[in-house]
Formats: structure tokens, C-alpha cells, sequence
């Protein structure tokens, strides 16, 4: 089999990993992807990952949770390993996050390892896959360089700390950064697809940011009124309960009817905090939540009957998985996956075009 998984909650950073390296028997992974939850210190869990499968290219990130097939999990590491079955090629490197240019030599290094460069890059042989550092607020910025530079699709997420929101970390080869962001250009040796599911609905109301600062994610205004009042009255609930509403009625920018969410965070007087960044002037239209058991078990559905999936790599919003512990449907969302070979994790945001939120991007390898 070219695609295998494993998860240990073993709290030994090296006994994790060993576990893993065991589980996942002989096979010889071109590469292996791991999350692990952030009770592993930084520097342990990725030196033991290294340790592990020295001759594989080895990328992970902290998380707020992991996924495995048919668990969610917590306080655990979680990998999938592939051989050349699967990848025939992946290169990878660290993206400072300081400055968005800093996204230009990288992957220019790793174009031309490919023996190309980054705008010639052919997206159907090559997709991106990125991990932020989750606190760095830089997705933004990066997301917009890099879909500058090239024309393949990237997906990816924001690395998580089991919601310390204290430091979260990603992982190259042994090595833990922050303020970082590790790009891996992978060729697929097969098809792959990209899978994007949220569920909202739009209840047909906008919202436009009338007055923003982009800088730290705040709308001071919608409709020209605060931007708490306008929220609240769309809503139709008093003042002091919007923030409640949050969770199951964020905004979306539509895009041919789907929204691309942007999940309010927190009211600071009359100003709401949101967890990507949103655009002055640029419509948005207040979503009502569906069920994301039934949607993603569609959205898989539909999926499988075009190609067989072989394998998925699932980069699930934090805020999602509170929705669905807070509606007991946790364990149902992790059964989803039970026949298919897949490891992800609750994130710090998702990304996918851009950066968004209370979304599930997935990269699927195909049969």
C-alpha cells in the first residue's frame, strides 16, 4: 500500500515516534506529514519524527486537535507516510513570515529544484502544501504573494496549540519554527483534487465593512453604522448577545453562491475582531450554520464517485470541531473517514486561494 497512517498517544516524544515508525512497518516514505498536538515540546516531536524516518522529508506542525481515520483525537501525534507510489517528488522549505517577499525565494529555490520556476510551475502535475505558524497573523499576505508567483493551487493550515493561544510551532525535518511557514511542492504520482467544505448558508443579508483597520482584523464599522450594533441588528438579537451568535452565524464573502468564511473572534467595544482579515467596501452576507456531518458526508460522496479517493489530508477549523463537540457529533465526524486512509487537524485557520475560515480544505490523492 503506498499510503499508510498511524497516530500514537504515547507522551514520549520518541516513543511516539518509534510507535509510528512501527505501526507503519516497511514501507518507505518518500514523505511523511504529521500533527501533533502541542503537549509534545516543539523541539522533541520534530527531532523524533527526523529520528524516526531519516530518509523521508518530515513536515508537521502543532495543532488544536488531530484527525485520524475515524477518530478525532486529542494529545496525540498523528502521521501519514507515502512512497513513490503515491509522490514522486516533494521539496521543501521555510517561509519567513516578516515580510511577504520572502515568499519569492522560496519557492523559487524549490522550482528550481523541480527544474522549473514558480510561474511555470504545471498545477496539474504540482500542488503547494503550507503550515503557518497560527499566531503569526500573516496568512493573509503570504496567501496573496504566493498566488502572485504561481498558478498551482495551495492548500493547506494554520498550526494550532490546543487553544493556549501561547505558540504554535512548524516542523521541517527535525527542526521547530515560529513566525515561519513551511511550503512543500509536492508532484502527486497520481490525480489529486482539492476538497472545500463549509457549512452555511446565506440568509440573504449583507454586511459591508464600512470602516476597517486590516492590519489587526478589526471592523470598526458595517453599513456605516459600529460594527457590533450592525452585526447584532442583522442578527436581530440585543447588543450584549451578539457575540454569542458568532460561532453558527459568521460572514461570507460569496464567490458563485459558496461563501468564503470570515469567522468574527470578539467584540472590543463597539468593534468586532475577526480571524482573517476582511476588506473595506467589499460585501459580505451573514451565514446561518447547516450540519456539517451531512455536508461533508455528501461533499465526500460526490468525490468518491467521480475517482476513488486514495487518501486525504484534512485541515479542519478549530471552530468546527468546538461546533461539533458542543453538538455531541464529534465522533460521527471522525467516523466519516473510516474507510478512507486520512490525517488532519483542528487549525488556526484553513487555506485555500486565500485564508479563511470554519472550513475544512482537504488534499486528496486519487486512485
Amino acid at each position: 500500500m503506498s499510503v499508510q497512517v498511524a497516530h500514537s498517544q504515547h507522551p514520549d516524544p520518541y516513543a511516539a515516534a518509534d510507535e509510528l515508525r512501527t505501526t507503519l512497518g516497511e514501507l518507505k516514505p518518500v514523505l511523511v506529514l504529521f500533527f501533533a498536538s502541542s503537549s509534545y515540546g516543539p523541539d522533541g516531536i520534530s527531532a523524533a519524527m527526523k529520528n524516526a524516518f531519516p530518509d523521508s522529508t518530515v513536515i508537521g506542525c502543532s495543532t488544536a486537535g488531530e484527525i485520524i481515520s475515524g477518530s478525532m483525537l486529542n494529545n496525540s501525534v498523528v502521521a501519514m507516510a507515502m512512497d513513490t507510489d503515491t509522490i514522486q517528488n516533494v521539496h521543501a522549505d521555510t517561509i519567513s513570515l516578516k515580510s511577504p517577499d520572502f515568499a519569492d525565494d522560496t519557492l523559487s529555490r524549490l522550482a528550481e529544484a523541480a527544474g522549473s520556476t514558480p510561474i511555470s510551475l504545471d498545477p496539474t502535475r504540482y500542488v503547494g502544501l503550507i503550515l503557518f505558524d497560527g499566531l503569526s497573523g500573516a496568512e493573509e499576505s503570504i496567501m496573496e504573494r504566493i498566488g502572485d508567483l504561481t498558478n498551482i493551487q495551495v492548500i493547506g493550515g494554520s498550526a494550532g496549540d490546543d487553544l493556549a493561544f501561547s505558540a504554535t510551532y512548524v516542523y521541517l525535518n527535525g527542526k521547530a519554527y515560529t513566525n515561519t511557514a513551511v511550503f512543500a511542492l509536492i508532484e502527486p504520482k497520481k490525480k489529486f483534487d482539492i476538497i472545500k467544505t463549509q457549512s452555511f448558508c446565506s440568509l440573504g443579508k449583507k454586511l459591508t465593512p464600512t470602516k476597517v483597520d486590516a492590519a489587526s482584523r478589526k471592523v470598526i464599522e458595517f453599513n456605516g453604522k459600529p460594527a457590533a450594533v450592525a452585526y447584532a441588528e442583522a442578527i436581530g438579537v440585543p447588543y450584549s448577545d451578539a457575540a454569542s451568535h458568532f460561532m453558527k452565524n459568521p460572514v461570507g464573502l460569496m464567490a458563485d453562491d459558496e461563501p468564503f468564511v470570515r469567522s468574527p473572534q470578539r467584540v472590543e467595544g463597539d468593534a468586532i475582531y475577526f480571524y482573517c482579515q476582511v476588506r473595506e467596501g467589499v460585501d459580505l452576507d451573514l451565514l446561518s450554520s447547516t450540519d456539517i456531518i451531512a455536508d461533508t458526508q455528501k461533499m465526500l460522496e460526490e468525490k468518491n464517485k467521480e475517482t476513488p479517493i486514495e487518501a486525504l489530508i484534512n485541515f479542519n477549523c478549530i471552530l468546527r470541531t468546538l461546533q461539533l463537540k458542543q453538538e455531541g457529533k464529534d465522533a460521527a465526524y471522525g467516523k466519516i473517514f473510516s474507510n478512507i486512509p486520512t490525517i488532519g487537524f483542528s487549525t488556526y485557520g484553513e487555506e485555500y486561494i486565500g485564508h479563511i475560515n470554519q472550513t475544512a480544505t482537504m488534499l486528496a490523492f486519487l486512485k
